[in-house]
């Protein structure tokens, strides 16, 4: 049997050898995700990020265990950077989510970034999508420690949930721009230290500057201990009313939208650049422009200029 009809059957080896297979961007793992694509569209995503240090992979756990009590499966995909050094990553948000490594509700995967910027991997969507053909009711996407304009997660989850800290210095600078445009629901998380306060009314006064039509979705600020499982409860009835908003005011369509409109350009632009760029390189035509780029007399625009209408002229 193929991996996607395995899949669909609960084999869970299946699923986490089809998410190496997509990691490692092996051909053969674009046909299934083909076939598994039908028999996704049910599961609630919710993205998580956030700056580094702000305790995202201790929420997401206590969340997960907050959905597990209800009954429901969830997915985690769990970002880890990879260093630009040695290209490893430590894969370290497994470590803190080992309490749920038995629970067959569960299943984990981590990815490196691989150099991909946004706070996500390549294969993040894709992963995704797998576990939501697993039958995930909730699949959580923890992004890597994120800064101002590394906001790929909006592109993808249903709920976003942008988790800040107190005591980060310059708390304006930490919120302001992208960060504070994608989130659907603010926290505060390990409230119990000093400027806790401080940081949720700077947050509630930033948001209360935006303008919101009727019936809008206000983003609220909350505040969690996830150490110490405090108001993880409140965060996850949040999340669940963000996401009867969504279905209930229509603008689920939009965001899917958005969605399904960034994945597809991702993937041709991916498979584009395949595709051109290494039919020049295997053809010795990329030699040759890089060598007239070094004597100045061959420029790149027009190089790409005429690749562009060698390659794509009908």
């Amino acid at each position: 049997m193929a991996l996607a009809e395995r899949i669909l059957d609960g084999d869970i080896r299946a699923a986490a050898r089809l998410m190496r297979n997509i990691d490692d961007n092996l051909p053969s793992s674009r046909g299934e995700l083909q076939e598994l694509y039908s028999h996704t569209g049910r599961a609630f995503l919710i993205g998580v990020t956030g700056p580094p240090g702000a305790g995202k992979s201790t929420l997401v756990d206590q969340i997960t265990a907050a959905y597990r009590k209800q009954g429901k499966r969830v997915g985690v995909v769990a970002i880890d950077p990879t260093s630009p050094f040695t290209g490893g990553a430590i894969l370290g948000d497994r470590i803190r989510m080992n309490r749920h490594a038995e629970d067959e509700g569960v299943f984990i995967r981590s990815l490196a970034t691989r150099g991909h910027m946004g706070g996500l991997s390549r294969s993040t969507a894709d992963v995704a999508n797998v576990m939501d053909a697993m039958g995930m009711d909730v699949v959580i996407i923890e992004t890597v420690g994120v800064g101002q304009d590394e906001v790929d997660i909006v592109r993808l989850a249903h709920t976003t949930l942008v988790v800040m800290v107190p005591g980060m210095g310059d708390d304006i600078q930490a919120i302001k721009a992208g960060i504070l445009e994608i989130g659907d629901l603010f926290v505060v998380n390990k409230a119990d230290r000093d400027g806790a306060d401080k940081t949720a009314r700077e947050l509630n006064l930033m948001l209360e500057m935006n303008r919101y039509a009727p019936g809008a979705w206000r983003p609220p600020v909350l505040r969690t201990e996830a150490q110490r499982n405090v108001g993880v409860e409140e965060l996850v009835g949040k999340m669940d009313e963000h996401h009867r908003w969504l279905l209930e005011s229509g603008e689920i369509n939009q965001l899917l939208q958005e969605k399904n409109t960034s994945l597809f350009q991702t993937l041709l632009k991916e498979r584009l650049f395949a595709e051109v760029y290494g039919g020049v390189a295997r053809s010795g035509k990329l030699s040759e422009i890089l060598e007239g780029m070094l004597s100045r007399e061959q420029d790149p625009y027009s190089a790409v200029e005429q690749i562009l209408a060698e390659r794509l002229s009908p």
